[in-house]
This record gives C-alpha cells, structure tokens and sequence, in this order.
C-alpha cells in the first residue's frame, strides 16, 4: 500500500488525508503544533484508520523514511521553504499543495480561479453565487466554503462527480506556490499590493506567483483600476479582458467590462456593441471596491455564458461576506461593523473609505509588512479615534503620533473596545464604530473569522445589555 504524509492538521489537511484515504493510501498526518482541539481531531480520524501525529514533524534524516514515502501533500498554511519540505523535494519525495490534489481529481470540469491580495473573498463569493443563480452546481472552495479536496472528496463519494458544472476557486499565492498543473478556464486577478512578503520576500517573487496562474488560465480578467495591474496592462496582458468602475474611456485594451451611467456594461470584443448587464444599485454592498469586484464577476459569469437575468437575480440576492463591512447592528444611530477580513493596510484602508464619518476605529493584532502610508492618511481624515489591540497596539500608537495623530487608545482586549467605541461614538457624534484591524489575528485569535465573531458577539451582547 502507497504512503503519504499530509503537513498540516486544518481543514484541507484533513479533506487531502481522507481522499488519499479513499484511494487506498496508507495516509499520515503531521501538525507541529498541539491543542485540546487538534487531539479531539486526532482520535476522529483515528476511527478512519488516519495517523495523525501532534507536536512534532517528520525526521527525513532517518534512511528509511523517505523509500516508504510515495506522496507529500502541504496544507496551504504551511511554508513552502520550511527545511522539511525542501529535504522532502531534495529526495525526490513528490511534494504538492492540497488545493494541485484536488486539481488533479477535478480538472475534467472547467474552473473560475480567483487571486489577488485584496478582494478575492468577495469575488468569489458573488461569482458563486451568479453562477449557482443560473442553475449551475458551482460550489466555491479553497479560501472560502470547502477546501478544494472536500469538493473534490464529494464527487468521488456520491459518484456525481460529472454532475458538478464549475468549481469556483480562491486561491492564494500560498495555494498557488504549491500547485503545478492547475490550469483554469476563467482567471481574475483582483488587486496587487504588498503582502506576504515575510513569506515570499520580494515583490517580484510574489507577483510572479500569482501571474503563473494566470498564465495558465483560458481566459484571463484583470481589474483595471489597480494601480499595480494597470501599470503592467497590455505589455504583459494583451488577450485579457480590463475592468473600470470609471468609465469606457479608462478601459484598457479594447474589451473587457466598465461601469458608465450606473449600470456594468460588456464589450467583448474590438467590434462589439457595448451591452447593458446590471445596475451597479442592485449590490448591497458598499464602497467602489466592491464595484470593482461586482465588475469581475459579472466577467467571469459572462465568459461563461450565463444569461443577462441570472446575474441580475444573483447580485440584487447577494448579501456580502462575513467579516467584510458587514452589518453587525446599530445602537443609538451608530452602526457597528465587521471588517475583520481586512489583515493589511491596504484592505483597511478601503474598509474606513466605504464608511461615513466620523468613524470610532478598532485596529490592531498581529502586525504585518506594507506600506502604513496610504491607511495613516484615511484615518486622519475619517476616524475621530482609534483604539488599539493586540501585539501591535504600541506600533501603531508610534505610528500615529509620527503623523501627528494623538486621538488614540492602548484598549489592548475587544472586550475592552467595545464598551468604549460606544462611550467615545456617543461623545463625538461618531456614526459608525470599525472593527478594521490592518492586522492579522494570530496574536490573540486562531483566525480572522473567530476575531470577527467576537467582535460580533460582543456588540450584540453589549448594545442588548444597555436596551433592557
């Protein structure tokens, strides 16, 4: 019986182990780390004949190990450098990403993947949903819904495999670094920024991850209104389709979708009429950011052939992403929202320009790489205050003051944000408090989700309490 390990006990870990499982591999899973939660895991998939092995990671040093090794998949979480894998490869041991496995079970169906730093959440969520609208079983996976195996596991399992229609992707650079032969019908590339360079090291490595999917894609969709992207254009680009929330004239190329009079319009060719799709009034959602996305997706459901009426239906349905601007309630006129999605400047810079001011902001966690510049200038303009938490609580405060922002607060805990964004939103006449930490979350939460369901939790609990 062939011999894998899986690196990585989190969800596509576990969907990777039980495929190769099915397939009758002799499947080994291997986590670094321990915890109440990973050893209740561990005696589940023990029950399914799965060694999962905790605080430790596998000693390829010892001769024997890597003849019976066959197979080596890598939870997108994990490092694709780190020495284990890199000794892994030197041996010859075939090493792939989870979502390259799930790929190879799938690649009979045609695929919309979807990367970018900023706004891949979203887009996935929306495209998903015009084509499933259509009629389409379309389910999303990867960063959002299932991991790729699961979907992949669900065909296998039901024998309806050739029933799904299209399999709608996110995937990040990690996802992208590890995989080889996903060549996807439809692409888009959402935005380019600074992020992950603790991991990929420059700039250039990590565009030249993203783009090695792209150039695999069919068809290719580029937001045009990226600073980054519409920079490299046509040079790099020439058969892509270009979106602009700004108008035909700012369309780069000849084809692609705009939004002009408030409706997304389609030129799919050099000699093609323009044609009315939807009216941009339809998205719930707020901000051009969201414009941009909506413009994306209408691409992708158009270069797949869905009808003008489908996409109509799905976007005026469509109600957002969690953590993501979300809604979570207003007290006394003051609207608190959810941004905990936004774990970089640039995504938190775009969550305080969707909002009306005066705005109370939450930010802070686990701070990464960028440019702060950008984000330091949106908060001077539309946040009255800023209360910090987490591991980046005194940075920020420095940061602050060196742009000559003093109106801010080391509340270090969301349990103690949250009471007072209350207290100083009433004092300033603020209209909306901001959870938008322009940080990851790993200093004080396993994930961004669980940060943004606390911040939920807490503001339906806090604003309940005052009601009675």
């Amino acid at each position: 019986m062939p011999e894998a390990f899986v690196i990585g006990l989190g969800k596509s870990g576990i969907a990777a182990a039980r495929l190769l499982k099915q397939e009758g591999w002799e499947v080994e899973i291997w986590d670094s780390n321990t915890s109440p939660n990973l050893l209740e895991q561990q005696q589940q998939l023990a029950q399914e004949q799965i060694t999962v092995n905790l605080g430790k990671t596998p000693n390829f040093e010892n001769s024997e190990l890597p003849k019976l090794i066959e197979l080596i998949i890598v939870s997108p979480g994990v490092p694709w450098d780190i020495p284990i894998l890199r000794k892994a490869r030197d041996l010859g041991i075939e090493t792939i990403g989870e979502m390259e496995f799930a790929w190879r079970h799938l690649q009979n169906i045609p695929w919309v993947a979807i990367t970018g730093t900023n706004g891949k959440t979203t887009t996935t969520a929306l495209t998903a949903a015009i084509f499933q609208s259509a009629g389409f079983n379309a389910p999303a996976c990867g960063n959002i819904g299932y991991a790729a195996c699961e979907v992949a596991l669900k065909g296998t399992e039901n024998k309806t495999q050739n029933s799904l229609d299209w399999v709608i992707g996110e995937l990040s650079s990690y996802q992208i670094e590890s995989s080889f032969t996903i060549a996807p019908k439809i692409g888009i590339w959402t935005t380019f920024t600074p992020d992950h360079l603790a991991r990929h090291q420059t700039l250039e490595n990590y565009y030249n991850i993203k783009a090695k999917l792209l150039k695999n894609c069919q068809m290719q969709i580029f937001n045009g209104d990226d600073v980054y992207l519409n920079k490299i254009g046509l040079n790099h680009w020439p058969d892509a389709y270009w979106t602009s929330v700004k108008g035909a004239e700012f369309l780069i190329g000849e084809k692609g979708f705009y939004i002009e009079n408030g409706w997304v319009i389609e030129k799919l060719s050099a000699n093609s009429q323009p044609q009315k799709i939807v009216e941009v009034s339809a998205l719930k959602m707020v901000g051009e950011h969201n414009q941009q996305n909506l413009l994306m997706s209408v691409g992708a459901a158009r270069l797949a052939g869905i009808e003008i009426t489908a996409i109509c239906r799905a976007v005026s349905e469509f109600p957002g992403v969690p953590h993501r601007l979300e809604h979570i309630c207003t007290w006394e006129n003051i609207d608190f929202i959810n941004d905990s999605k936004a774990t970089n400047y640039d995504a938190a810079e775009v969550g305080l320009a969707s909002v009306k001011s005066p705005v109370i902001l939450i930010a802070g966690g686990e701070a990464k790489a960028g440019d702060d510049t950008a984000w330091l200038n949106k908060i001077q303009e539309k946040a009255v205050t800023v209360l910090l938490i987490g591991s980046a609580a005194n940075a920020f405060s420095q940061r602050l003051k060196a742009v000559g922002y003093n109106n801010f607060e080391i509340v270090e805990t969301m349990e103690n944000a949250i009471p007072r964004s209350a207290e100083l939103a009433k004092q300033h006449q603020a209209s909306v408090v901001l959870l938008s930490p322009a940080c990851a979350s790993f200093d004080q939460y396993p994930n961004f989700e669980i940060r943004g369901e606390h911040f939920r939790e807490l503001c339906l609990q806090w604003t309940g309490n005052t009601q009675e």
